[in-house]
């Protein structure tokens, strides 16, 4: 089979874009599981390879929370847990911050995901860009950006090490003799390091898959290298071609010095699609959203992304603000939305209006042709192994992607017409990995 593309929905609330509330045709309130329920029954029956439900630990304080759908929303495990019942094939993709988590906590919580749904889960390591996170968990401040990276990459190792506590034939459960597992197949880590003292074993057994898919979503220098030293996925925010195919050469040149091929790591840059049957369509179905716009909300999300930035005090309809380059914030979101600021001479409330929707990713509007076009260029020019498909409002836009996109793509020989396996790591086209303490 030719090399065929990976798409993954993003789950957020009632949709990406910022105003997805606001509209008639979705359900305002962000715990409404049917919904959720609805846009993974939509993805499954387009064969997607996973749902994607980012995560924040901490409630928005300025005009976001009052006047945008970001005040609440659901711990992403429980949710996916609750999904994995009524799904049988997609993968269950959540973010858990090794910022404010224990790895204990987090390898028990994935691997019972795991169990539950067959095989089919994915932990997205973070480390926590949103300063306000520190009050939620007895800081006065936010870990510097050095250090929380130092923890995260101790913490995916601690997680890794508990996630292969048991060989995966460590458990006979034989009634006649009394032996429920084989004392020999079980190990603690016994990890002492510079962030964390972890004796283990963990009190699951080994998942489904091996191990959880592990994805990863940093940008930045230690996020690059920490993502080809252990990541399988990457999400990434790249706002043009160019940009793309540059990370994508940065990243897969960096997996050689840790012993690893090419294809051991998928790239899935996100894009926000809005899709219309004619160019026309889609221009209105985008100015729809657009139109639903609080200035003010827009430029609390832009403060937020720019690296918690309190904006609200800069005049509307001037230029966005000279600002240092935070040790808290994104670091990467902040050059590239500072530099489109720049180049296309946008006042702060047009910077924010221009974010509402895709918040830097790349954004396609337009036909299913023009759309499937675009992916296809990504897909063959070395810029991307799959995509992150973000739409403005949830289950319909989705629903427009895999009636309308999705088919094109099937068209071209791009994307799967059915699912060849079970697992996460089926979809993606992963090995099962062996697990080191107890191969033979």
């Amino acid at each position: 089979m030719s090399r065929q593309m990976s798409l993954g929905a993003f789950l957020m609330a009632t949709g990406h874009h910022v105003a997805a509330w606001r509209h008639p045709d979705v359900p305002a309130d962000p715990l409404d599981f049917a919904s959720y329920r609805r846009t993974a029954q939509i993805a499954e029956a387009a064969c997607f390879d996973a749902l994607f439900v980012a995560d924040s630990v901490a409630a928005p304080s300025d005009a976001l929370a009052s006047r945008s759908a970001r005040s609440v929303h659901f711990e992403p495990l429980t949710l996916l847990s609750a999904l994995s019942m009524v799904t049988e094939r997609i993968g269950l993709i959540a973010t858990s911050t090794t910022s404010y988590n224990e790895p204990y906590h987090v390898a028990r919580k994935y691997a019972s995901l795991d169990h539950l749904s067959g095989g089919r889960a994915g932990w997205n390591l973070v480390t926590s860009d949103a300063a306000a996170e520190a009050g939620n968990f007895g800081r006065d401040a936010h870990i510097p950006h050095a250090e929380r990276y130092a923890r995260a990459r101790e913490f995916q190792q601690v997680v890794q090490g508990l996630w292969d506590s048991w060989a995966d034939d460590a458990f006979v459960r034989d009634k006649a003799s009394g032996e429920f597992h084989r004392p020999q197949a079980v190990r603690s880590i016994d990890h002492a390091g510079a962030h964390f003292r972890v004796r283990g074993p963990l009190n699951v057994a080994r998942s489904p898959q091996g191990r959880p898919v592990l994805v990863q979503a940093g940008s930045s220098e230690a996020g690059r290298e920490l993502a080809a030293e252990s990541a399988e996925v990457v999400f990434t925010a790249q706002p043009s071609l160019a940009s793309a195919q540059a990370f994508y050469a940065d990243l897969k040149g960096r997996l050689a010095r840790y012993g690893r091929s090419d294809d051991e790591l998928k790239i899935m840059p996100g894009v926000f699609v809005v899709v219309g049957r004619s160019a026309a369509e889609a221009q209105a179905k985008y100015q729809q959203f657009q139109d639903l716009v609080d200035p003010r909300v827009g430029v609390a999300l832009l403060g937020r992304m720019l690296g918690n930035f309190d904006l609200s005090g800069y005049p509307l309809d001037g230029p966005l603000p000279a600002l240092p380059l935070t040790e808290d914030g994104q670091r990467s979101r902040q050059r590239l939305l500072t530099e489109l600021a720049g180049q296309e001479q946008l006042t702060l409330a047009e910077l924010g209006r221009r974010i509402a929707g895709g918040r830097g990713h790349y954004s396609l509007i337009g036909t299913p042709t023009q759309i499937a076009d675009a992916l296809q260029a990504w897909f063959e020019g070395h810029a991307a192994d799959g995509f992150n498909v973000l739409v403005p409002h949830l289950p319909q836009g989705l629903e427009d992607f895999a009636s309308l996109v999705v088919p094109e793509l099937q068209r071209r020989g791009l994307f799967r017409r059915q699912y060849q396996g079970h697992t996460l790591r089926e979809h993606l086209g992963l090995q099962r990995p062996v697990n080191p303490y107890f191969a033979e």
